[in-house]
This record gives C-alpha cells, sequence and structure tokens, in this order.
C-alpha cells in the first residue's frame, strides 16, 4: 500500500502536483464531485479533533465517497486491549483508505505494518501531522505566490508542536527557505529536529523575542501551546502565555506577511487580528479540504504502489518517550535507526536513544 505517515514520504515533485489538483479542484469542483464513487474513508480519531477529522470527511463526500467513523477510544475496541494492528486489519475489511489520529507517537508507522488499505496519519501525539502541512504548504502558495525564497518564522511550541515538525520537514525541500524558531527555552525545537535542519543546509536562527523577528518574515506560523503534551503541569502554567500576537504587533511586520495557525486557538492570536488582511488561518483550513481530497484522490490511485519498506533497525533498550507507541503496543519490539555518526534513533518516534 502506499500510505502518508511523515510529510518525508512525498517528494517534492508530489507535493506540487498535489498543490496542482487541489488548486483545479477549487476552481472545477464538479469535475471531482463523483471521483471517489463508491469508496469508503474510515476515520479513526483516538484523540479531539475538530478541523482535521471534519476537513477529511468533507473532502471525501465532496469526492462522492462515504465515510464510517469511530472518534472516540473508550468507544472502540481499543479501550478492550486490543492493538492498533488487529484494529486496522478489521477496519481494512470496511473501508478502502483510513484516516488515523492518536495520543502516542508512532501510532500511524506501526498500523501501517498490517493494514491492508492505505494509511493517512493524521497526527501521532507530538510526532508528526504532515496533512496539516500539506494545508499550510497550500495556504503559503495561495497567500503568498511561492515556496521559494521566504524567511518562516514559527512561533511557540516547537518543543511538542507535530505541525512546526512537519513544516520544517517540507519546507526545506525549497530553495533559499530561512528559519526564524521563536520559542521560550522551555518550548525549543528537538535536537532530532535540529539536526533535520543541519543536514539540509537550511538557514535557522533561534529567538525568544517575537517583535525583534516579526520584520524579518513573510510567513508567521503561531502555535498552541498543547497543555496535553506536558507531564508537568508546572512547566506548562510557567509557559503557556508566552506570545500572544495582537494588532498592535502587526505594525512591525511587512504589509504582505501572511499569518498560519493549525488551529485551535487558545489566546496566542487576539481575535482583533481576525480582521487584518494578513490573517489567513480560516482560510488556511479550506486549504486542508482542497488538499485532502487531493491526497485521497492520489492514495486511491497508487494502491499497487508499496511505499512502505522500514529501514535497517537494531534492537535496544525501552525507549525513553513516554508517549512512544512502543510502551503501549503488546509485543512490539524496541527498534531503532542508527545514523551515520552511531546516535540511535526511535523506529516509530524518533527520539534519540539516551547513553
Amino acid at each position: 500500500m502506499r500510505h502518508l505517515l511523515d510529510i518525508v514520504d512525498l517528494t517534492k515533485e508530489e507535493i506540487n502536483d498535489l498543490i496542482k489538483t487541489a488548486s483545479d479542484i477549487a476552481n472545477k469542483p464538479k469535475k471531482y464531485a463523483n471521483a471517489c464513487k463508491g469508496k469508503k474513508l474510515a476515520t479513526l480519531f483516538f484523540e479531539p479533533s475538530t478541523r482535521t477529522r471534519m476537513s477529511f470527511e468533507a473532502a471525501m463526500l465532496e469526492l462522492g465517497g462515504n465515510v464510517i467513523c469511530c472518534t472516540d477510544i473508550n468507544t472502540s475496541s481499543l479501550a478492550k486491549g486490543e492493538c492498533i494492528r488487529d484494529t486496522v486489519r478489521v477496519v481494512g475489511n470496511y473501508a478502502d483508505i483510513i484516516a488515523m489520529r492518536h495520543p502516542y507517537e508512532g501510532t500511524a508507522y506501526v498500523a501501517a505494518t498490517k493494514s491492508p488499505i492505505p494509511v493517512i496519519n493524521s497526527g501521532d501525539g507530538g510526532h508528526c501531522h504532515p496533512t496539516q502541512t500539506l494545508a499550510d504548504i497550500l495556504t503559503i502558495h495561495r497567500e503568498i505566490g511561492k515556496l521559494d525564497g521566504i524567511t518562516i518564522g514559527v512561533c511557540g511550541d516547537l518543543k511538542y508542536g507535530r505541525t512546526v515538525h512537519s513544516l520544517i520537514n517540507a519546507m526545506i525541500r525549497y530553495e533559499n527557505v530561512k528559519f526564524v524558531l521563536i520559542s521560550p527555552k522551555e518550548l525549543r525545537l528537538p535536537e532530532y529536529m535540529k539536526d533535520t535542519l543541519a543536514k539540509s543546509n537550511s538557514t535557522y536562527t533561534e529567538v525568544d523575542n517575537l517583535e525583534e523577528a516579526l520584520p524579518l518574515l513573510d510567513v508567521l506560523y503561531m502555535t498552541r501551546v498543547q497543555r496535553e503534551r506536558f507531564d508537568d503541569i508546572n512547566e506548562y502554567e510557567r509557559v503557556k502565555n508566552c506570545y500572544i500576537l495582537t494588532s498592535e504587533h502587526l505594525k512591525l511586520a511587512k504589509e504582505k506577511m501572511a499569518i498560519l495557525h493549525p488551529l485551535p486557538r487558545v489566546n496566542e492570536i487576539s481575535q482583533f487580528v481576525d480582521n487584518d488582511p494578513r490573517a489567513a488561518y480560516f482560510r488556511q483550513t479550506l486549504n486542508g479540504k482542497l488538499m485532502r481530497m487531493a491526497l485521497i484522490l492520489k492514495l486511491l490511485g497508487e494502491t499497487n504502489k508499496n511505499s512502505f519498506v522500514e529501514p535497517e533497525t537494531i534492537i535496544g533498550k525501552k525507549c525513553t518517550n513516554k508517549k512512544c507507541i512502543s510502551h503501549i503496543e503488546p509485543e512490539l519490539d524496541y527498534k531503532y535507526v542508527k545514523s551515520e555518526d552511531g546516535v540511535l534513533k526511535c523506529l516509530y518516534c524518533e527520539t534519540l536513544q539516551k547513553n
């Protein structure tokens, strides 16, 4: 099967093709009204979601297909102790494609090892969220007019923010993209993502001052500090209101800067900013539906292609990431990928193993 587990599963050329398809869907919706007639999408959302789940469901319905849903882990057989590998084997008998969200990192990868139908990772813990990134890229393309040669500021929760990690992995494929990483020390980008930036020869700076960064940016990507990702409530309380974007801040920004946010918003963007033409985050949600339509068409059209190839791995000790799927999935080996410099990275959640 062809799956989408991480944005790196798509080449730059494939992303550009998805942008073209999504744009065509926006301009000619009737052309695609029966493109998925007779097909079913299963949405397995074991973590709260509004935009991602509903946009997937709207995408399939607008393509002429049908949707079956499971939106609460407590009403699924997972609550009885069923492993995710068995769940997807069963669902594969009822649907043609799966969109799945789960609070544990690496779940989509493990599901794909046994799924008889394509799996789309719709968010696995704080790890990856590739379809949000597709929405982000289409938004940048439509708002700025290009993807090369721009400066992107990502602000807020860069440690646990799966949307940030996926966006960086996508945008390093484009030419001369610069990143400004805006966060408090407690929420800085993880080392494995900095390693990714370094290996791609991308230019990035780390700052903790939003006002200082704003004049430099073509895109400002704001994120919510996510209470659900913190084990320590005191750490969350210290950083939850670290950045709040106001209309006053925007006096420092470029006239054509685009403001993105994966939503939901809490208070990190003032509602007074909504009236500014640079506020693109509600247009971003429409773009998410369009890109998910394009992606569903692509994956259903490539069911004869096998994108799932496990890299060479070694067995190690238990992953130190408490949110790794290896902690809860029965009989799952603790597998690691060894880098060129000898560092071990968890196969499922990409956490570096400490010596």
